[in-house]
């Protein structure tokens, strides 16, 4: 395996910024020193920061079974070109991820294809919690269990109390929820459909409004409380739930966790008149306030770490009937639109954006989006620039902007909710388990990601 040495880099880590040289050597950081000499390939990184790689925990690859929207490769590939390294890939593909063996299935697919490293969570119906409890015997090898507790469709929807209070007892994972009462959305839905309103996107909020997310999540958090259940809540989207999540303790001692995703710190219900369905999603984007509330709770912890929640439709299933139509789509298809929105290729580039905004420093973009998640979910060796790490790295120009065209997303679906944003930044390389994946636009596709292994 090549040898790399960066030099002279602004290092981004731990909450400090300093300038070094860091060594890359079969895979890990060997070594960090303001100034190393060494045969190796050398970078100049002079004005340039280094990152940890991204770990996204919360992405839907579409493989197997769904593989017209995304396959594992195309978004791994968009994620590395962005500075994500590694990905938790959630169950809800065809069929469900329900078994330890179609769970196997897709850890193969992704040590065939996919660029970045991953994992992949065990899904959960309401008739399979034995199956479920078999991911304890895989500890260091399966991110968690996922549960969709809400916003889903067919047999992956757990409104079982039995199933939920057998497996929030007996897991010895971390068990991710995805939180909304759908109670409380039918009738919301029902409401609005009585007033002869032809529903629209502008309708999503109120649909699936905060009260349904807050008693899923306060649901959730009493059944965690009672058995003391490692519970990770993600994409947090209201003010309301924040009161259900603490600061008052380190990461590693908290038993309930929080997510906030890209989308839910960017836009605002305000954009739904003019991107309709594109920003269609699960739970809903809000009303401005509840943007600059999660803000907040981001910046004094009581959220933990940030996602992306990639979600790729095709341009069609969003609701438009020919590529790049209209972003309001046809009069009427809300309802059959699908939920979701692609973003892991520009996460990182978005809170540079915030970043040069003054909204939040480079020290807690790395916290939050790599050093938090490895500390979340026990991931080994990564999510730090250590020496003795694995060598997934990141390095950002921030002095050359990038802007979002057709022409280079990544994302087999081929549309994005911030085509034509222009980001202050650009991602030149990154590195995967010491491999230049991506560097100055140009791929090295040899060597795959690895499986993710945790040090519970």
């Amino acid at each position: 395996m090549q040898k790399y040495l960066i030099k002279n880099i602004q290092v981004v880590n731990e909450g400090h910024i300093k300038t070094a040289d860091v060594l890359i050597t079969n895979g890990r950081i060997e070594k960090i020193s303001a100034q190393i000499n060494a045969p190796a390939s050398e970078i100049n990184g002079e004005g340039k920061y280094l990152f940890p790689g991204c770990i996204d925990d919360q992405v839907h690859f579409r493989e197997p079974g769904l593989t017209h929207k995304a396959t594992i490769y195309t978004e791994a590939k968009a994620a590395v070109a962005g500075g994500v390294t590694s990905y938790m890939e959630m169950p809800n593909t065809i069929p469900n991820a329900l078994t330890q063996e179609l769970l196997e299935d897709k850890y193969q697919i992704a040590a065939r294809s996919s660029l970045a490293n991953y994992s992949f969570y065990m899904g959960t119906g309401n008739d399979n919690a034995g199956e479920v409890l078999k991911t304890n015997e895989k500890r260091k090898d399966v991110c968690g269990i996922k549960i969709f507790m809400g916003a889903s469709t067919g047999n992956m929807l757990v409104d079982n109390p039995n199933t939920l209070d057998k497996i929030f007892r007996e897991s010895e994972l971390l068990i991710a929820t995805h939180c909304e009462d759908e109670k409380i959305i039918r009738q919301n839905l029902e409401k609005i459909k009585k007033t002869g309103k032809v529903l629209t996107a502008d309708d999503h909020p109120l649909i699936r409004d905060e009260e349904a997310c807050y008693e899923s999540s306060l649901y959730a958090i009493q059944i965690a409380k009672k058995y003391n259940t490692r519970l990770h809540i993600l994409h947090i989207s209201t003010e309301k739930e924040l009161q259900l999540f603490t600061n008052m303790f380190p990461l590693k001692q908290k038993r309930i966790t929080a997510e906030v995703c890209v989308h839910h710190l960017h836009f605002t219900s305000d954009d739904y008149a003019r991107l309709g369905n594109q920003i269609k999603c699960n739970p809903a984007i809000k009303a401005p306030s509840n943007k600059e509330a999660l803000w907040k709770a981001l910046l004094d912890d009581r959220l933990d770490v940030i996602a992306t929640d990639h979600a790729p439709h095709t341009w069609e299933e969003k609701g438009y009937l020919f590529p790049y139509s209209s972003p309001r789509g046809e009069q009427g298809v809300y309802e059959k639109a699908h939920a979701g929105l692609p973003l892991v290729q520009h996460p990182l580039l978005l809170m540079l954006h915030y970043y040069k905004e003054g909204k939040i420093s480079l020290e807690k973009i790395a916290e939050k989006m790599s050093h938090a998640v490895a500390d979340c979910f026990q991931v080994k060796d990564r999510g730090y620039i250590r020496e003795g790490y694995q060598a997934d790295l990141v390095i950002a120009d921030l002095n050359e902007s990038t802007k979002v065209t057709r022409e280079n997303i990544l994302y087999k679906c081929g549309w994005s909710p911030l085509e034509n944003f222009e980001f202050p930044a650009s991602i030149t390389h990154t590195f995967v388990n010491g491999n230049l994946v991506w560097g100055n636009g140009v791929w090295d596709e040899t060597q795959k990601g690895q499986r993710l292994k945790f040090d519970r």
